[in-house]
């Protein structure tokens, strides 16, 4: 059979943590680079939530594009724990969603709070040992791939056993990054998968950090037993279930049905309820809001308010803005935010990368991307991200690879960076082309 391992890589898939040792940040640790005193503000606010005392508050982090703001965002939900939602949303997304802002904001802070539920289920356990992904063209597009069906292979120390699911089940696979060597749970009943590890084999196997990844044992028995199930679930998901008042499995695919408070507030009972007969804990997680020049006076009065809710995510803002106007006002304010809501903030403030800080993460992104790179090739790249941006060398990193494959190529050589560069325009080329265009069409 052959395995076909489906990979996503995220623009911040690397980041493990803040890379802190107590409160100290080391200069390169968890996928984070630099940033010390960013990391270390940083740390201080996870060390108070933990604590119970971050309550009423909210962070904002401001400072140049491109200087790692989301990753310390992405930090701060990796430190406070394994199962902790983090939910991103762009400042302008809450024009462009068909529902109200209030709304949207709404639903993006419910499904930044999770509820880890424990329950006796029959499951499936065990370690994947092969997986394959059959895909299909997408009906609609046929440039684009999508699951059709999944043959999943699973080992305990007494038995194996393969299974052949169909493409809902594949979707999520695919959505929880399923890959060989890890250690799954699967409910039999709902179908929803709990990645429980991998096993010290698979890790060595892959070269995998050992800090950064869950050692578990191959599990013993019956594939198929009785046991606890642990998932978590976002209070999001419960009250879109309890409006359908359909199986959980639904709620994972589609459907735009208007959520009342009264169904909101039958949620919030029903979960109090299970917690207090040990069912149940709450996660509350990280909502980040990047653009949050682009909210209005409107949504900044709901994140007020919201900010002092008994049930509310640990809010957090990015802005690369200085003095500018409030959206829906006339009035200039720091980074276009209302000065009674900055007033509530704690502000960090991120820095430009030096030259040696754009080499290392442009390192890690090599290696997150399972590409190989000459010397003098990321010398070129850390050149680019210097004089253009980070973010442009970081996206040349799977064009050149492209090519290199193309000119026969297993390494990228400066040839292939070189390439890409004149194929993909960073912002001050492209600015510059348009220009010469408009000069062009003015002549004519």
């Amino acid at each position: 059979m052959v395995e076909e391992r489906f990979e996503r890589v995220g623009s911040h898939s690397h980041i493990r943590g803040l890379g802190l040792e107590g409160l100290k940040a080391k200069p390169v640790a968890d996928g984070l680079v630099g940033q010390i005193e960013a990391r270390e503000a940083a740390g201080i606010v996870v060390d108070m939530v933990k604590k119970g005392k971050f309550a009423g508050r909210a962070i904002l982090l401001a400072g140049p594009p491109g200087t790692g703001k989301t990753a310390i965002a992405v930090g701060i939900a990796k430190e406070l724990g394994k199962d902790v939602p983090f939910v991103s949303i762009s400042g302008s997304e809450i024009y462009s969603a068909e529902m109200k802002k209030t709304e949207f904001l709404m639903q993006a802070m419910r499904k930044a709070i999770g509820v880890r539920i424990h329950e006796m289920r029959k499951i499936y356990e065990g370690e994947v040992t092969a997986l394959e992904i059959h895909k299909v063209p997408h009906p609609y597009n046929p440039y684009q791939q999508i699951p059709k069906s999944a043959t999943i292979r699973l080992k305990t120390k007494d038995e194996e056993k393969q299974f052949k699911v169909d493409e809902v089940f594949a979707q999520y696979l695919m959505q929880q990054g399923v890959e060989i060597g890890d250690v799954i749970q699967i409910d039999a009943d709902s179908g929803r998968i709990v990645k429980l590890g991998k096993t010290k084999k698979a890790i060595e196997k892959e070269k995998l950090d050992l800090a950064t990844e869950e050692i578990v044992d191959v599990p013993e028995g019956s594939i198929v037993k009785e046991k606890e199930f642990t998932y978590v679930v976002s209070l999001h998901d419960l009250d879109v279930a309890t409006t359908r008042r359909g199986s959980f499995f639904s709620l994972f695919f589609g459907g735009k049905e208007e959520i009342t408070n009264e169904t909101r507030q039958e949620v919030d009972e029903m979960v109090k309820n299970w917690v207090d007969e040990g069912k149940a804990e709450i996660i509350p997680g990280v909502l980040f809001i990047d653009e949050v020049h682009m909210l209005d006076i409107e949504a900044f009065a709901f994140l007020n308010r919201a900010m002092e809710s008994e049930l509310a995510p640990i809010i957090i803002l990015a802005s690369n803005r200085g003095m500018a106007r409030i959206r829906g006002t006339d009035v200039k304010s720091p980074h276009g935010i209302p000065l009674d809501l900055i007033d509530r903030l704690l502000i960090i403030t991120t820095k430009p990368y030096s030259k040696e800080e754009i080499r290392k993460i442009l390192e890690i992104r090599i290696t997150e991307e399972k590409v190989k790179m000459e010397k003098d090739a990321l010398e070129y790249l850390t050149d680019i991200g210097e004089k253009s941006s980070l973010r442009y060398a970081v996206q040349l990193i799977a064009p050149a690879s492209n090519i290199a494959k193309r000119n026969g190529r297993d390494e990228i050589s400066r040839e292939d960076v070189m390439e890409a560069e004149k194929l993909f325009a960073d912002v001050n080329r492209s600015m510059k082309y348009l220009k010469e265009y408009e000069e062009m069409l003015l002549g004519g």
